[in-house]
């Protein structure tokens, strides 16, 4: 399941040094705006501490832990919707991702040159969002143009009555949105607009309807300590989006970590006293605000790690495998992995009645174990 999360943010507040951070990857991370000019893509791997367990039950060979697409997307500037620095370039990317992670700076530096000169993380916020708003108000205007035609349209040619109604549904959504840019309403928006698709209205895609993190990067001191929990930042961040909005990171710490062993990583955080790694959150939050959850599949040879939607049906993901699975779905033996932990054995789930078999309308749980029956 490719689904993809951007990080987008102005210039020069650490987007591209998390991002090395995330993907182990080495892109330029320099003190000069628009250093990130093509989107830079790759995957990393989504903690999740049941695979080890797991593995040690199963006695696998190999684990296959379920993994993450990041974007980091170019950095934005005032105008961007009216196309200016990389504007078009930068909103286009965005259109292709699932969620954005607003990446913010929440840290004092004079090396490190802020395009604003100041340091104020809901402000770099609101220019990002400001600037996605303007170009969705654009794109309901043509849109509510295009809708006008089609109605007239419709109504000369007699299309069915359904398509009119959706039609005329879907003008009525665009003017209530025109009215929430104008507010910037972001939670309207976005519950408008989600609505609208669980109606079956097909809207333009909307830049500021889709769902968002914030990753508020701190200094390494104040991460280190935990000091920034009393920052004006973080109050501030936190009193805006809420605590489950709000990822606290160090780009730098990160960055630095993702460069050694796992033994040396372990040990610098020791010394640093760090105990939970903003990275970790990051990617796991990400997960969780796409709606995503897993589900495996164990033998001696691997346990494997799959990525469904949650609510995702036992058929449907039985096609997360293969194809095949999914056309001829028969059945599928079902245990949760948090009984397995529990009971130590699939004879123990057995004699506890927590090993069963469920048809196609059975919906995964997270952490599920499945074993598909299926005859193509």
């Amino acid at each position: 399941m490719a689904l993809q999360a951007g990080l987008v943010g102005l210039p020069n507040v650490g987007k591209s040094t998390l991002f090395n951070a995330l993907t182990k990857s080495s892109i330029p991370a320099e003190n000069f705006p628009f250093c990130t000019v093509d989107p830079h893509i790759a995957i990393t791997q989504v903690p999740d501490e049941r695979i080890e367990k797991l593995q040690t039950l199963f006695k696998s060979e190999k684990k296959i832990p379920a993994t993450m697409q990041f974007v980091d997307i170019a950095g934005l500037v005032k105008g961007a919707s009216k196309g200016e620095g990389l504007g078009n370039q930068f909103l286009g990317n965005i259109m292709q991702v699932d969620l954005i992670i607003h990446v913010v700076r929440c840290f004092e530096n004079e090396l490190i040159v802020h395009v604003h000169n100041q340091v104020d993380p809901i402000s770099d916020f609101n220019d990002i969002i400001s600037e996605l708003i303007l170009k969705d108000m654009d794109s309901a205007q043509k849109r509510k143009e295009k809708l006008e035609q089609l109605i007239k349209s419709a109504k000369t040619k007699q299309l069915k009555a359904q398509e009119l109604e959706l039609l005329e549904r879907e003008r009525e959504i665009v003017n209530q949105l025109e009215v929430l840019f104008n507010k910037e309403d972001l939670s309207a928006i976005q519950q408008l607009v989600a609505q609208a698709k669980t109606d079956g209205i097909t809207l333009v895609p909307f830049l500021s309807g889709k769902p968002f993190l914030i990753a508020a990067n701190f200094d390494e001191d104040s991460f280190a300590d935990g000091s920034y929990k009393n920052s004006v930042f973080y109050s501030r961040l936190i009193e805006k989006f809420g605590i489950d909005s709000i990822i606290p990171v160090s780009a730098k710490i990160e960055a630095d970590l993702a460069q050694l062993s796992e033994e040396e990583a372990a040990e610098m955080r020791e010394v640093l006293g760090i105990t939970q790694s903003g990275l970790d959150e990051l990617i796991q939050k990400t997960y969780k605000k796409l709606q995503l959850m897993s589900y495996f599949t164990c033998g001696p040879k691997e346990i494997h790690t799959w990525t469904i939607k949650k609510g995702t049906n036992v058929q449907k993901a039985a096609g997360e495998i293969h194809s095949d699975l999914e056309r001829g779905f028969i059945a599928a033996d079902v245990y949760n992995a948090q009984d397995l932990f529990a009971l130590g054995s699939e004879a123990g789930l057995r004699n506890a009645g927590k090993l069963r078999t469920e048809g196609r309308d059975y919906i995964v749980k997270d952490g599920d174990i499945l074993n598909i029956k299926f005859n193509v």
